[in-house]
């Protein structure tokens, strides 16, 4: 199954941006290559635009410490596992002191590096880190990738408490919906939303469908038209029906 997620408010938008920028940073920070690296490092800068949000921290720490309390309500509930229980409220503990412990603006260390916002500037115009606009960062590219993984493993680690407080938040989102079969009649859903409180919607969809959703939401109502993947021609929507799964999320 494919899934689609649609954010509700700009700051499960937020989350989500910054939850895949962050699985782009550690997945080219694995690699050797200098082009690898080079993804890995452009991408960290676009977290760091993301994340640039004064109150971002704020909203991760408050949002841990409703669920704590909410958690620590279902202590001594025979039908909840302990170990289980404790495990989570550890791990939300850990995570919300880590982000307390963060001095500054998110990412502040960063942009007090000459070297790294020179990086940043040439990167925003097409080619502009070519060799010879940044002879310093075409050496640093050829260092050994070892070296190279170490320097951005230093720059990321200060913003680990941001990926590990959005990794908890989002999951307890994405777990506290429960999913429902739905069929778009000709390619359309509608649903008045009166009633429902999410925060974000989950779609799943087979791939044999070879369809992709078109989503619209507000707190009256959602509207959703399949169209047809295409990557040549402009899209069109489906003329059959539709079957799909949709979860609503809600913390």
């Amino acid at each position: 199954m494919i899934s689609y997620e649609y954010p509700l408010n700009e700051r499960i938008r937020t989350l989500l941006r910054l939850e895949d920028l962050y699985s782009k940073i550690a997945h080219f920070s694995r690699g050797d290559a200098p082009q690898d690296h080079h993804t890995a490092l452009l991408t960290l800068f676009e977290a760091l635009e993301v994340a640039g949000r004064a109150d971002l921290k704020v909203d991760l720490v408050q949002e841990l410490e409703r669920q704590r309390q909410i958690l620590l309500s279902f202590r001594n509930n025979p039908e909840i596992s302990e170990q289980a229980l404790s495990g989570a409220l550890y791990e939300i503990e850990q995570a919300s002191s880590s982000l307390l412990a963060m001095a500054g603006k998110i990412g502040q260390y960063l942009r007090e590096n000459e070297w790294l916002m020179a990086i940043r500037s040439r990167a925003s115009i097409p080619g502009g880190v070519c060799q010879f606009d940044l002879p310093s960062y075409h050496f640093w590219l050829n260092r050994e990738p070892d070296q190279r993984r170490e320097d951005l493993e230093g720059w990321i680690r200060p913003m680990i408490p941001i990926r590990e407080g959005l990794a908890i938040v989002l999951r307890l989102l994405r777990a506290s919906g429960r999913p429902e079969m739905q069929v778009a009649r000709g390619g359309t859903f509608q649903l008045t939303m009166s009633g429902r409180s999410a925060q974000m919607l989950r779609l799943r969809l087979a791939p044999t469908e070879a369809v992709v959703p078109e989503i619209s939401a507000n707190k009256y109502a959602l509207n959703v038209r399949f169209m047809l993947s295409e990557t040549v021609i402009r899209p069109r929507q489906v003329e059959r029906d539709v079957p799909f799964e949709i979860t609503f999320c809600s913390l």
